[in-house]
């Protein structure tokens, strides 16, 4: 089998990259990926028993899709054939079906490997099927975003996916390691930086080799501090796409450490974001609808917060005006929590939808024509402040609905003193009515 180098074109004593001259040459080599490969993991059952199955491979970015597809393929009969969807279409597809064809009436099966399969869209998807159906071809598609969302239904219903973790630092300590021996000397670096090194390559192998590459191409003579390793090289930009999936998780992961008071997590889920580009904005949007939806009249205060955090937004801008988000992350955070303002509104949302178009009782519908005098409305309305206690006690839901209480309050935050209060009013309604 050709390695991608020489699937490139590139002359043989060409240099090769680092990260290709490490790239794995059996599934023991594959680093972080033991749930797939290791002993009696799914993977490796199919590749001892050399019978594949099409296949989505998902998961960061460096993690090994592109090599274990090739690994697998190594240990069956399947020639290999590998595209990107980002740089193929149609006209590449039908190529390629139309060869895998002619090989499998000579015996010859064909392993498609697609890199970056999301990025077909739904009707290329869809072109997929009847090869995969009829085992024309096995599939196994790469791809970085949740193929829930990104790949159809028809197409996942044919092929497993896999999930690939994104590779902790004892996996990049790993890779690091055997860079060094096959560079045949430490790379220049103090154990913190070292440390900062595998930091930088946020979980991906790929680009820590690279990284790794880039400082023994430097010659550098004494050991670089972490400083200086910061300076020397670029640091990777975190993996964050503001329309997909890692713009959702973190948006819920940090509502959630919102809602469960833990500030600090909080803290370090808008850390991410900010560090990664989401819209401040955004996040205040979000802010203000959690100060509603999770402490609402617990702390009525809370919303005030978030539209101040907000405004000093949009006053100040980037960076300074991100301070005002991190203290209504803690203000939100630290405040009491109730979800009755929310719940509330959803009950009274389905008692509307279920009572239809009942008219509010005649004494508090305005009167502004004789007929409607003479009609009854507005009689017997009692003003509220004409009474002793400011309540006056009428019923004000529709005559044919009996009341309904929506508004629950917990017994937290400013929500206790507004227990007593509707406590203090049901009894004044009570009485009304028994004196009624």
């Amino acid at each position: 089998m050709t390695s991608l180098f020489e699937a490139a074109g590139l002359e043989s004593g060409a240099a090769r990259p680092l990260a290709d001259r490490l790239r794995p040459a059996s599934l023991d080599d594959v680093v972080g990926q033991e749930h797939l490969v290791g002993p009696g993991a799914p993977l490796r059952r199919m590749a001892d028993a050399g019978k594949l199955t099409s296949l989505i491979l998902w998961g960061p970015p460096g993690t090994g899709k592109t090599s274990i597809a090739r690994l697998l393929t190594s240990g069956s009969n399947l020639h290999f054939e590998q595209l990107s969807a980002v740089f193929s279409g149609v006209a590449d597809l039908r190529k390629l079906f139309d060869q895998a064809r002619i090989r499998r009436r000579d015996g010859v099966g064909t392993l498609l490997f697609v890199d970056e399969v999301h990025r077909f869209n739904r009707a290329q998807q869809d072109g997929f099927l009847p090869y995969v159906e009829d085992g024309t071809i096995v599939l196994i598609g790469a791809t970085t975003e949740n193929p829930s969302f990104e790949l159809n239904a028809a197409l996942l219903s044919r092929a497993q996916v896999m999930v690939l973790r994104r590779l902790d630092d004892g996996n990049l300590e790993t890779l690091l390691s055997r860079a060094e021996k096959v560079m045949g000397k430490p790379l220049p670096l103090t154990a913190e930086a070292r440390e900062t090194l595998r930091a930088m390559a946020d979980g991906d192998g790929r680009f820590v080799l690279n990284l790794a590459e880039e400082l023994y191409a430097l010659d550098i003579a004494a050991p670089l501090d972490t400083a200086q390793l910061v300076e020397t090289i670029q640091r990777r930009a975190p993996v964050y796409d503001k329309a997909q999936e890692g713009h959702y998780n973190l948006i819920s992961a940090l509502h959630k450490t919102l809602r469960g008071s833990d500030t600090d997590a909080a803290l370090y889920y808008l850390a991410r974001m900010l560090t990664a580009g989401e819209d401040p904005l955004y996040i205040a949007r979000r802010m203000v609808r959690f100060a509603v939806e999770d402490i609402g009249m617990a702390d009525p205060n809370a919303l005030v917060q978030a539209l101040a955090a907000k405004e000093a937004y949009d006053f100040l801008g980037s960076p300074e005006g991100e301070l005002a988000l991190v203290q209504a992350a803690i203000y939100l955070s630290t405040a009491p929590k109730s979800n009755a303002v929310y719940r509330a509104s959803g009950a009274a949302n389905s008692a509307a939808r279920e009572q239809g178009s009942l008219s509010p009782p005649k004494h508090i519908l305005n009167a502004p024509t004789k007929m409607m005098r003479d009609q009854g409305y507005g009689a017997g309305y009692q003003y509220d402040h004409d009474t002793e206690e400011g309540f006056s006690g009428q019923n004000y839901f529709p005559e044919e609905m009996p009341r309904r209480k929506f508004y629950k309050p917990a017994e937290r935050g400013f929500e206790r003193e507004i227990i007593k209060r509707l406590a203090y009013w049901d009894g004044l309604r009570g009485k009304a009515a028994q004196d009624g």
